[in-house]
């Protein structure tokens, strides 16, 4: 899917020890899936008042972040784990030294980035502190569009911040301002206010439904927010790993960039460098060398390691994905073999 716009700047900071079903259990309450639906009929005041002991401040010191960038110091994340697991977005803890965690008491405590993610906009941070109230996630594939949702965040600045909405649309993606692309975005009006970037998403079940992320300053009322199936997915990787897991494809996927057609004298603009290429494994015996650029997946044209992983993984059959790539002897074209159990939505 390409993105809805290639040409708009979005602004990200305005608005991812058992196995992954104990992990579950005790620590987000409830698996997407693992339970029946529940019914959507809270009132809002009985939504915020479920969801809002969850929802924490991000306080990043250090080199500031994203939001920082545009008059904010502060972003929020809410608690999937009484034992201090925080789910937040990438961009509020990217490069940063240390951060400050503001429980809903008004507490703070240290935290500490655990795992994070740039393709996904996701990352973990840990704290330690007792009583804390974890949030039951939801079903986002359940949305349904012109439903009501929330989103919550806590900006600390006068505590929480609540804005109501409907979902207006799912599996919307978007170009971050780093030349990456976000997919399986759910697109709403509830506004995404200062320091709420990373707060949960949540239905009237009560239950997280996304992770909001980012806004379209140049348009009203359209906010987007990860979607919760795509995330949870990679939760354990994140948690053991530090990091997503994802396949090795013998070599090593670079965004073209301006610095990057300059360090490897390309003649394309666009694409997704093959870094570091093996030539011992499959693409390398197929003739690719270090250095060629893959230019579209499955006829897709591609921009950025986002479109690149999204386009590879994310079909259905797992027929071998046809790689066009631009080298140093002309354009041609590759296979490589999908994985047998490729991530879910990614």
């Amino acid at each position: 899917m390409a993105p809805d716009s290639r040409q708009t700047a979005f602004v990200i900071g305005a608005v991812i020890f058992a196995g992954f079903a104990a992990f579950l259990a005790t620590a987000v309450q409830a698996q997407p899936g693992a339970q029946p639906a529940k019914p959507k009929d809270l009132s809002m005041p009985a939504v915020v008042a479920a969801v809002r002991p969850s929802v924490v401040t991000i306080l990043a010191r250090g080199v500031p972040p994203v939001s920082a960038q545009h008059g904010f110091p502060s972003g929020s994340g809410f608690i999937i784990d009484a034992k201090g697991y925080i789910l937040t977005n990438n961009h509020l803890v990217e490069g940063v030294k240390s951060l400050v965690v503001g429980l809903p008491s008004g507490r703070l405590t240290p935290g500490r980035v655990v795992a994070r993610d740039f393709l996904l906009d996701l990352a973990l941070v840990k704290i330690s502190a007792t009583d804390l109230v974890a949030v039951t996630l939801g079903q986002s594939s359940l949305l349904q569009i012109g439903e009501t949702v929330i989103a919550i965040g806590n900006p600390l600045k006068g505590g929480s911040s609540v804005t109501v909405g409907v979902v207006s649309a799912v599996e919307r993606s978007i170009l971050t301002p780093d030349g990456e692309t976000l997919y399986d975005l759910i697109q709403t009006d509830a506004t995404t206010n200062l320091g709420n970037s990373g707060g949960p998403l949540v239905d009237l079940s009560g239950r997280v439904v996304g992770i909001n992320t980012a806004a379209a300053p140049s348009a009203q009322a359209i906010s987007y927010a990860i979607s919760m199936d795509a995330a949870a997915p990679y939760i354990q990787s994140m948690l053991v790993r530090g990091t997503i897991l994802r396949p090795d494809i013998g070599f090593v996927p670079v965004t073209v960039t301006p610095s990057v057609v300059a360090s490897f004298n390309l003649e394309i603009d666009r694409g997704v460098l093959a870094a570091q290429l093996d030539p011992t494994k499959h693409l390398g015996r197929l003739g690719m060398q270090s250095g060629d650029v893959i230019t579209a997946v499955d006829n897709v044209e591609i921009y950025n390691m986002g479109d690149f992983w999204h386009a590879y993984l994310s079909p259905s059959d797992k027929a071998p994905a046809k790689l066009t790539v631009f080298g140093k002897k002309g354009s041609f074209s590759v296979t490589l073999p999908r994985p047998a159990a490729a991530p879910v939505n990614r």
